[in-house]
């Protein structure tokens, strides 16, 4: 079974206007930016593209146009994902029809369930669409966690692929993925994590580092994947600072603030999020200053 993708998936941001609705114009400008520095994914309306604020119709317009861009250059997955069943089958079946070549879909939230409910939630969703699901655990925000032994369940379905794992415990990292065999495909959803969980077998990142270092990203990746561990650990610990100084606010704010200072997007953003003090910018725009000489090879917008 192959993988839906290997290497370094983009969590693209969404960008707004002035007026606070979809910038098309940027949006396809940063989908030209990934694709000409070999981005090997890219993940539209997941956390980092702010998808829990977007109506359904954003959402889909978001698809649809990805898909026309993109044409095929990368595979193309949709956040598709909600704390309920049958409205994400319903948007999942309509991302499909947009040109979703798979689905991000985040574990239920706020209501949660048992791993039983989880198990029985993937399966009924794998079961009904065309497209492969890649599960996507981030306990940090979702307030559940899912468990190795619930991962081997989920690996026996055949249209269940991936898994984008948010969790830092390396070892759970590592036993889910020696469960699971060669059944389930696991990316790493933590940019500071790249080369630890591809030594225990990840095949790859969702990437928010991605949106800046899209180049130097899928290299890294590409040296993990490969088996090519002092390389990648070389790459990781050069943008370990920068890494992390990503994360010194709530997901994406420190990215999106970064893009501004680096004339990629603007910084606006969906309520409730908001702008990132003026500490935060001062750490964001210091560890830019010091990241210049990678910022500046990589292909400009």
């Amino acid at each position: 079974m192959s993988c839906v993708f290997t290497g370094s998936g983009v969590a693209l941001v969404t960008p707004f206007s002035k007026d606070g609705k979809i910038d098309y114009d940027v949006f396809e400008k940063l989908i030209e930016f990934q694709t000409a520095n070999n981005t090997d994914a890219i993940i539209v309306c997941g956390t980092t593209g702010e998808g829990s604020t977007l109506s359904v119709e954003e959402r889909l317009s978001l698809f649809r146009f990805a898909a026309e861009k993109i044409r095929g250059r990368a595979p193309l997955i949709c956040g598709t994902g909600s704390n309920s069943t049958f409205f994400t089958l319903d948007v999942a079946k309509e991302a499909e029809k947009c040109g979703a070549d798979a689905h991000l879909m985040v574990t239920p939230y706020y209501n949660k369930t048992s791993q039983k409910g989880l198990i029985r939630h993937y399966f009924y969703l794998a079961d009904r669409l065309e497209k492969p699901v890649i599960v996507y655990n981030v306990p940090s925000r979702t307030g559940m966690n899912i468990t190795p032994e619930t991962y081997r369940e989920l690996s026996c379905h055949e249209n269940i692929r991936g898994v984008k794992e948010a969790d830092t415990n390396i070892v759970k990292l590592q036993r889910a993925v020696y469960l699971c065999e060669d059944r389930l495909d696991f990316y790493v959803g933590n940019d500071d994590m790249i080369s630890s969980a591809c030594a225990v077998g990840c095949k790859g990142v969702v990437s928010v580092l991605a949106n800046i270092l899209p180049a130097f990203t899928h290299k890294m990746a590409e040296y993990g994947v490969k088996g090519k561990n002092k390389e990648c650990l070389e790459m990781q610990n050069e943008v370990m600072e920068l890494a992390q100084k990503l994360f010194c606010d709530v997901n994406p704010i420190p990215v999106k603030e970064a893009m501004n200072m680096l004339g990629m997007c603007t910084a606006r953003m969906r309520m409730p999020l908001a702008n990132a003090s003026e500490g935060n910018l001062n750490l964001i725009s210091d560890v830019l200053d010091r990241y210049g000489y990678l910022i500046k090879n990589e292909k400009q917008l």
